[in-house]
């Protein structure tokens, strides 16, 4: 079989492979990006939702970081306003004084994370944060809250603090979905260039890698550059590929979703970002109606197997104790849990929450039979993915003699092209009127996807079929995403083109109906669609904290 010559191969598709593919792209390269899993399922799956300049940086010095992460956050608003969203942020302070020491010997070197940071420590950062975030601002500057205010704000929180600091990040409301359309526009920016979910990595003979797609097909490549982007799986694909490296020491983040109406009125919109007793950082705010809870810092090395467990748990809800105790919290209540591995650079003897997010490509030159570099995309966090595919393109764009054609600094992503961010009402009434359907159908769908909408109210036409046990959701709307975004598994479809697994509101009744739609829609033989309906459910009891009737 005559291999397929391409220019560039990446290898993982999470949220810095999907970014590069696009940017890529957009430059005329030809690029073949593929993963083991669906797109977006590892470690980006598991963040904590935030777009965010990366506040605590500050503490450890990395200036340039918080520039370009309070730009990208910047950028992303603008760029992704149908998924990322400003998001008012309270840090509650406990003390006056107290942190400057510490803080100091952290901004010199100190591996030791500077615990109890006071009032006066927190407003320095915050106007730091101020001015490092001008660039493209879109938010108002921060506030320093007394403790009357605070408490009256948010009356749950512990009469033990003296104030509280009040400014602005962001959140994503679907980051899954963001990974998902940076790829197909990336495919639409150059049609030459293809995206492999589920596939298999095959041998590498000389300058060919063999690759075997979902459908079982094998496809032999001829890169001349590869790029993995595997995230913590960074290391084990480099000794496949026959270039063994020790590049990552990643750390594990967990998550719970509480179901908790008076936490979710308490906060009123806002997140809580909060030190606990331990001097670790948390957080907790509003996602799709529940409370999302995060995050543990701690070293981790196994990627498959990574989850959130009992004691992370117990973590999480006793540190919510303390902080709320106006409000009662337990094991009940929680919803789904997930986990992660950050792919941070490795480290030795760094306590885990000063290990840097910054980003890096190092490469690893042609040897021997192996007749392409492979450059490797080390740490990075979600907020910075555009910049750091861009560093990384005009890198690649050096190599392969080309020059970059298109910036996507000011480049929609996907549902967020043509978004009426200024009047969303005229465009819910305009789309009404084109497919016939109701305006709160096509306002609730212009919030679920940005204008990406308008398919599939014009596959509703004016007879939606809302399902009565997939809350929200109609029978042609999943139809219409398993047939037209690169579902494979049942698991893709519930997990990542939609909120039904993390909202908790996915009952066994609507794991069935969404496993009968898939099963017509890709045609699968009963077996099959009984198989995918038993590992889905079992991936979400085992891994997620999930319950089903």
């Amino acid at each position: 079989m005559t291999p397929e010559e391409i220019d560039v191969l990446i290898i993982g598709a999470g949220i810095n492979g999907a970014g590069l593919f696009r940017d890529l792209c957009e430059q005329g390269v030809n690029c073949v990006i593929l993963d083991k899993g669906d797109f977006g399922s590892g470690t980006s799956a598991a963040p904590s939702r935030l777009i965010h300049g990366g506040i605590k940086y500050l503490e450890t010095g990395e200036l340039q970081l918080v520039a370009q992460s309070t730009l990208e956050r910047n950028l992303l608003l603008k760029n992704a306003p149908h998924y990322v969203r400003p998001l008012p942020t309270v840090i509650p302070i406990f003390s006056w004084w107290k942190g400057i020491p510490a803080a100091i010997r952290t901004l010199f070197g100190s591996t030791t994370a500077p615990r109890s940071r006071g009032a006066v420590l927190i407003k320095i950062g915050l106007a730091l944060y101020d001015f490092y975030g001008a660039r493209h601002r879109v938010m108002p500057r921060h506030a320093l809250w007394s403790k009357a205010r605070a408490l009256r704000e948010i009356a749950p929180l512990t009469p033990r603090i003296v104030a509280a600091g009040a400014y602005y990040d962001a959140t994503v409301r679907h980051p899954e979905r963001l990974v998902l359309e940076l790829i197909e526009d990336g495919l639409r920016a150059n049609p030459a260039s293809d995206a492999l979910n589920h596939a298999v990595l095959g041998d590498t003979d000389g300058g060919v890698i063999a690759v075997q797609a979902a459908n079982g097909r094998t496809r032999n490549l001829r890169p001349r550059v590869v790029v993995n982007a595997a995230g913590p799986w960074i290391d084990l694909v480099n000794a496949r590929l026959g270039a063994a490296s020790h590049l990552i020491g990643g750390t594990k983040g967990s998550h719970i979703l509480l179901e908790h109406p008076d936490l979710i009125r308490a906060l009123n919109g806002r997140m809580i970002y909060f030190e606990a007793d331990d001097g670790r950082i948390c957080l907790v705010f509003d996602y799709l109606g529940r409370a999302l809870v995060g995050s543990t810092d701690q070293r981790a090395s196994d990627p498959d197997n990574v989850r959130c467990t009992e004691d992370e748990i117990d973590y999480f809800l006793q540190s919510l104790r303390s902080l709320l105790p106006g409000l009662p919290f337990d094991h009940r209540q929680i919803v789904y849990a997930y986990a992660g591995i950050r792919p941070l650079p490795a480290t030795d003897g760094t306590a885990v929450g000063l290990i840097s997010r910054d980003h890096s490509a190092p490469v690893i030159e042609p040897a021997g039979d192996r007749q392409w570099p492979i450059v490797s995309l080390v740490g990075g966090k979600w907020t910075t993915f555009r910049g750091f595919a861009e560093e990384v393109a005009d890198q690649l764009l050096a190599r392969l003699g080309a020059i970059r054609r298109v910036s996507t600094q000011g480049l929609p992503i996907g549902g967020g092209r043509d978004y009426p961010k200024d009047a969303p009402q005229a465009w819910v009434v305009e789309m009404a009127a084109r497919s016939g359907t109701t305006t709160e159908r096509a306002s609730a769908l212009l919030d679920r996807y940005g204008t990406r909408a308008l398919a599939i109210l014009q596959a509703e036409a004016d007879v939606p079929d809302i399902l009565a046990d997939v809350p929200g959701y109609s029978r042609q709307e999943l139809d219409w995403i398993v047939r037209n975004e690169r579902v494979i598994h049942l698991e893709d479809l519930v997990m990542r083109r939609t909120s039904l697994a993390i909202s908790g509101k996915l009952s066994a009744s609507g794991l069935a109906i969404a496993a009968d739609i898939a099963a017509m829609a890709l045609g699968w033989q009963p077996e099959q669609r009984d198989a995918e309906l038993h590992q889905t459910q079992t991936t979400l009891q085992s891994r997620h904290h999930m319950t089903f009737d």
